[in-house]
């Protein structure tokens, strides 16, 4: 098997980001979140009625830890707007509150 090296993920990321408005690099699916941060993630974005892609960290780790570094952000999940990094689900709550998130996911 061979090694995965940090070009190929980057260039793997920067394929989902480009190919997808609005992205989620989050633990688990949608319908099956696999930690409370990714469920208030999603719960977040299905109240704003954004259509989203979302990637399950948990069944790449090469994309686990290749997101970290991506963005230089050291949790999951991780929001992307127009390949943007928007932040984490404390950052995606606070927005939401204050009324930004719903106009940038539109």
């Amino acid at each position: 098997m061979s090694e995965v090296t940090v070009s190929d993920v980057t260039a793997r990321i920067e394929k989902i980001l480009t190919e997808n408005k609005i992205v989620l690099f989050m633990k688990g699916s949608p319908q099956f979140p696999q930690c409370g941060f990714s469920a208030r993630a999603i719960a977040i974005l299905q109240e704003c009625g954004a259509a989203f892609h979302s990637v399950d960290v948990l069944q790449d780790g090469s994309i686990r830890e290749g997101i970290k570094a991506y963005g230089n952000w050291p949790t999951v999940p991780q929001l992307y707007v127009n390949k943007e990094l928007v932040g984490g689900s404390d950052i995606m709550m606070e927005m939401f509150e204050a009324g930004e998130l719903q106009p940038l996911v539109k």
